[in-house]
């Protein structure tokens, strides 16, 4: 079961199928975002509908490319074979 689903993650001949999973998660991510009733909304962006889903796809987007920029501008990244 775990090497069948390593094989999943690491084949690229299932890398057309792993996209079609995200999207697909990712657009029930977003109509679960939009059907789920806010009540309780503290400020009045959080009860805009997808707001949250799309603030945490920004924010993860964010991250990404903020620890990619530190990652190489910062020195902290370095080759395979630095420490030989």
């Amino acid at each position: 079961m775990i090497a069948r689903l390593v094989n999943f993650f690491g084949d690229k001949r299932h890398a057309k199928l792993r996209w079609r999973l995200l999207q697909l998660v990712l657009v029930l991510v977003v109509i679960a975002d939009v059907l789920m009733p806010r009540p309780h909304a503290q400020y009045p962006w959080q009860a805009i509908p997808g707001y949250s889903a799309i603030f945490g796809f920004i924010s993860c987007v964010a991250i990404i490319f903020i620890s990619k920029f530190i990652g190489h501008s910062g020195g902290i990244m370095r080759n395979e074979d630095y420490y030989d």
